[in-house]
């Protein structure tokens, strides 16, 4: 089965029918998910059935840690950087309602009306959130998804998805920096965007023994990383390879099944993001396998 979904990430296939579809009458997929010729292929729902049954974000994230064991050595484990990306939920405008079941009518004109998460929640996907990634853009509902990416090659050594709200991306930056840091006495650093140059997580960052190096906020106040971080080249070496994260992010939408997810459910999405992170490492090795033997 892991085959298979690594199939429908690999060559963007839509849904589970394609999927089976393909693998029917294509011999590469079926030597590849280890089918003989003559072999029957499963059907559709029974597939979705099992993936939803058997596959959990217990389940991604062990097989997550197996791919970034055996790509150990293409991995910086001192120098990273945080993003987050914004995740389309599988549920429209429409069905985001009131708790209380009060004034929305069909749910179809929302106009004028106040609507927040406080208030309203969807009642196609209760864990999508709405939400907007930058000021003056559209609100939609949405799952975040974070990764923390190595320096060197690009690498995405850890992943999580979560409720989208203005506070996930620097609480699962931490989470991630935490649990990197468990059993290390060694200081690292992580390069992220204006969004985490807040004190809260300067600080919470600094008490884990990770020196942030974030764009500086210095619009309309102070930024809270000072010369103390600024000075030094690694600082500015930090800030030039930011890029590889949203490399990563762009792979994740454009080829991978993250630009609008077909789940519903933070805990399903949550497995998706991090099977797709864990997809993404994976049809990296190759190159670099290649380029180190070179």
């Amino acid at each position: 089965m892991l085959r298979a979904l690594l199939l429908q990430v690999f060559f963007s296939v839509r849904s589970e029918r394609q999927l089976v579809e393909q693998i029917d009458y294509n011999l590469l997929f079926r030597w590849f998910i280890g089918l003989g010729m003559d072999d029957a292929v499963w059907n559709h729902a029974v597939f979705s059935k099992n993936r939803d049954r058997l596959l959990t974000s217990e389940v991604a994230q062990r097989f997550f840690a197996e791919v970034n064991e055996r790509a150990k050595k293409y991995m910086s484990d001192e120098h990273f950087t945080v993003d987050g990306t914004w995740i389309q939920a599988w549920a429209s405008q429409k069905s985001f309602r009131a708790k209380d079941g009060s004034g929305d009518g069909d749910g179809t004109n929302f106009h004028g009306d106040k609507r927040s998460n406080t208030t309203h929640e969807s009642t196609t996907d209760a864990d999508a959130r709405l939400y907007t990634k930058s000021y003056g853009q559209e609100s939609k509902l949405a799952y975040l998804g974070h990764a923390l990416v190595e320096n060197r090659n690009g690498l995405i050594a850890a992943a999580m998805a979560t409720h989208a709200d203005g506070y996930a991306e620097r609480d699962a930056a931490l989470r991630m920096l935490d649990q990197r840091q468990k059993g290390r006495s060694r200081r690292i650093t992580v390069g992220a965007d204006k969004a985490y140059d807040t004190s809260d997580f300067v600080v919470a960052a600094r008490t884990l023994n990770v020196t942030p190096h974030g764009n500086k906020n210095e619009n309309g106040r102070r930024s809270n990383l000072d010369g103390r971080t600024t000075r030094h080249t690694g600082y500015a070496i930090s800030l030039s390879r930011r890029w590889l994260v949203e490399k990563a992010f762009g792979w994740l939408k454009q080829t991978g099944p993250l630009r609008q997810v077909k789940l519903r459910g933070l805990h399903k999405v949550d497995w998706l993001f991090v099977f797709s992170c864990a997809a993404h490492n994976l049809i990296r090795l190759p190159r670099l396998i290649t380029q180190q033997s070179a």
